[in-house]
């Protein structure tokens, strides 16, 4: 793995209160990403199929949290899970951990 994936990762999920690494074409990227954005237009988001790195970064991630499939979802620098993670959340839990 390179440093500049690990880098970007880590920044990325560093910096933004909201972030989500997901595909165009996936419909439970969709679904996580509509549910998030009911709370917070400020989101991150990584569409790995529409980079070059893509593959490199969805790699990266599993190795960090073993989940090898798509979406992955951070809150406030905590990984949340995928599509069916988040939606077990409310709307005042994630906004709770936006705001933390």
């Amino acid at each position: 793995m390179s440093a500049e994936i690990k880098q970007l990762v880590d920044k990325t999920i560093k910096e933004n209160k909201a972030v989500v690494f997901s595909k165009t074409y996936c419909p439970y990227c969709k679904r996580a990403k509509s549910y998030l954005q009911e709370d917070t237009s400020d989101i991150a988001i990584f569409e790995l199929d529409e980079r070059d790195d893509g593959s490199a970064i969805q790699a990266y991630l599993k190795e960090i949290n073993g989940q090898g499939t798509v979406p992955h979802v951070y809150l406030n620098q905590e990984f949340i899970g995928g599509s069916s993670d988040l939606l077990k959340l409310s709307h005042d839990q994630i906004k709770q951990k936006i705001s933390a």
